[in-house]
């Protein structure tokens, strides 16, 4: 009887662990720090920012990427506004945000399954080039949420991961306005490719 729990403990235990490992995501950032911009933005007479797109051939949720652009969008209105303002140069800056990956576990399976649903992972990058395409800055921003944070808080981590890669992306366009300077990408060491 003794060998037979044992056994039972045994199972249950790998099955716990596998369970667990299972819930990491597998979005990684290439970095925890971005470098400056070839320039300054305020050397551009105009700023435009695209909509956000889904690199082609990744999956992203489409509720998770509106989320992203609607903090995107309240986030610079009123620096785009005020920039936008000044008098033309001739030159202008495109910044197009693109979901490089994208792993997001929201509602119900979140509700449903709790940590066991996984964590969540966003990666996005901003493709920053001037009127004639030469590339200014490639940024990249990443943000998580823990399966097992996120399963106690039923999604509310999943959620704000999107908004705080809106946040980082957010801040860098207008730190990098006056001074060529980088600025995080908003993932730790753990979080960075080998």
């Amino acid at each position: 009887m003794m060998q037979a729990s044992k056994r039972a403990m045994l199972v249950a235990g790998v099955l716990g662990l596998a369970l667990v490992q299972g819930c990491a995501t597998k979005v990684k950032a290439t970095a925890t720090v971005n470098p400056a911009p070839a320039e300054a933005f305020s050397a551009y007479g105009r700023i435009a920012v695209k909509p956000v797109r889904v690199a082609s051939g990744q999956r992203a949720n489409q509720s998770g990427v509106a989320k992203i652009q609607a903090n995107l969008d309240k986030d610079l209105a009123n620096a785009l506004a005020d920039w936008n303002k000044r008098a033309e140069n001739g030159r202008s800056l495109v910044i197009e945000p693109v979901i490089e990956q994208m792993e997001f576990t929201h509602g119900a399976s979140r509700v449903l399954f709790g940590p066991l649903a996984g964590s969540s992972g966003v990666l996005m990058r901003l493709k920053i080039s001037d009127a004639l395409g030469n590339q200014v800055a490639s940024p990249e921003f990443f943000q998580r949420a823990d399966a097992w944070a996120a399963g106690f808080v039923l999604g509310v981590h999943d959620n704000l991961m999107l908004t705080r890669v809106a946040n980082l992306a957010s801040e860098y366009i207008i730190a990098n306005y006056s001074v060529a300077k980088g600025g995080p990408t908003g993932a730790d060491i753990k979080a960075v490719r080998n």
